[in-house]
């Protein structure tokens, strides 16, 4: 909450207008996860989110992000460009960041992860986070990897605590041997797992999906199962993308422009113009030369 006042005091009194100017001459992509009406807590509320959309509205020119990605490929970049993206496709992504976005006239582009989508799966992240909020308080060990665990669940941020620490150390994994862990972790908390999300976990569904299609919200492919990318062969990286490519495709009745990788490839910049640098998830800025890299950028189809 003082995080959010002082930089609400900072949008009040254009503080701002120096970062714009420095950076005019650079394209600006702003990307979100989770929303909520509570405020507080790791999800974005619904008031902070308003707040920054009329902002970007009022300072930038809004697009969605395959036009943005176009205007680097021409090496054109208008002053003042910027992208919202919305990454994995949860419910409130439609329930409250859609609304604030037809209210602001605010394009954007989210990015869905299909299987999920299709309500067949969880983001498997979301399975430690459902099973540390539901445990009884405790303290336990567990051994995932080379990580030798110590967590406690005494309260919301211990659990939130815990969840990261658990995700942290089941990332690297395989999913076989990821999956079968947090099957250890749900008999070890004794909590059992829905096959499906709870509501609280889910995603929109495709009617939604079209909505927001229909409204000008541009929708990207997030992969079929939102695997660790870097970790997947060929064949199976081709599915992840192709696959996804297609359902949405077939779902929304129109050619997706947007697909988007994720993990490591996410945090890091895949679209490199001179000295433009694009964060298209958490993380820092750095350089990326591998032509591969280049390569397997934000593309048409």
């Amino acid at each position: 909450m003082m995080k959010e006042s002082v930089l609400n005091l900072l949008r009040i009194t254009g503080a701002f207008a120096p970062f714009r100017w420095a950076h005019r001459g650079r394209a600006l992509i702003i990307t979100y996860h989770r929303f909520s009406e509570r405020e507080g807590g790791a999800r974005i509320s619904a008031r902070a989110f308003a707040e920054q959309a009329q902002y970007l509205a009022t300072h930038y020119t809004l697009v969605p992000l395959s036009q943005l990605a176009d205007c680097l490929r021409r090496r054109e970049i208008p002053p003042g460009l910027a992208a919202i993206t919305i990454d994995d496709g949860y419910r409130d992504a439609y329930e409250i960041a859609f609304p604030i976005l037809r209210r602001h006239c605010a394009s954007a582009t989210v990015f869905v992860v299909t299987e999920f989508v299709n309500g067949t799966t969880w983001l498997w992240t979301d399975k430690p986070r459902y099973l540390t909020a539901l445990a009884a308080p405790q303290a336990f060990e567990i051994g995932i990897g080379d990580h030798k665990l110590r967590l406690e669940l005494n309260g919301g941020a211990s659990r939130a605590v815990a969840a990261g620490l658990i995700n942290a150390a089941l990332k690297p994994l395989s999913e076989e041997a990821r999956d079968a862990l947090i099957e250890r972790l749900a008999f070890k908390l004794r909590v059992k797992l829905p096959e499906r999300p709870p509501a609280e976990y889910c995603a929109i569904n495709w009617g939604q999906a079209r909505e927001m299609a229909d409204a000008g919200v541009e929708i990207g492919s997030h992969t079929l199962t939102h695997p660790l990318l870097t970790a997947l062969g060929d064949q199976r990286l081709r599915e992840e993308l192709g696959r996804s490519r297609d359902r949405i495709q077939t779902a929304l009745r129109r050619w997706i422009e947007n697909q988007q990788r994720s993990d490591a490839e996410k945090r890091v910049t895949v679209v490199r113009v001179d000295r433009v640098t694009l964060v298209l998830g958490a993380g820092r800025p750095r350089d990326v030369d591998d032509e591969g890299a280049r390569d397997r950028q934000t593309r048409r189809g």
